[in-house]
């Protein structure tokens, strides 16, 4: 009788530990996803602070003479008056 309780008692000890080890495993696979998601997210940031920042630079660059004839250049194909302009069709 002594020997059956001894050897239940082990296997319920075996099975608790099994179960508390496949727990334990699939908690820390959880904890990996997160802490990447967390890691992506921390890059998405960063990138989002960059991409502001040049914004802030373009919005505060708006108004000036460089930026208006940069972009009539660019955007308009217009030059200044007396000023010649080469293109290149090396295709």
């Amino acid at each position: 009788m002594k020997n059956k309780t001894t050897l239940l008692k082990r296997i319920v000890f075996f099975i608790v530990l099994l179960y508390a080890i496949i727990t334990f495993i699939n908690q820390q696979k959880v904890l990996n996803n997160y802490a990447l998601q967390a890691n992506n997210l921390k890059i998405n940031i960063a990138e989002a602070k960059k991409q502001q920042e040049k914004l802030n630079n373009q919005k505060d660059n708006v108004n000036s003479l460089e930026y208006i004839e940069a972009l009539a250049r660019e955007k308009l194909g217009m030059y200044m008056p007396n000023e010649k302009v080469y293109i290149d069709n090396e295709n």
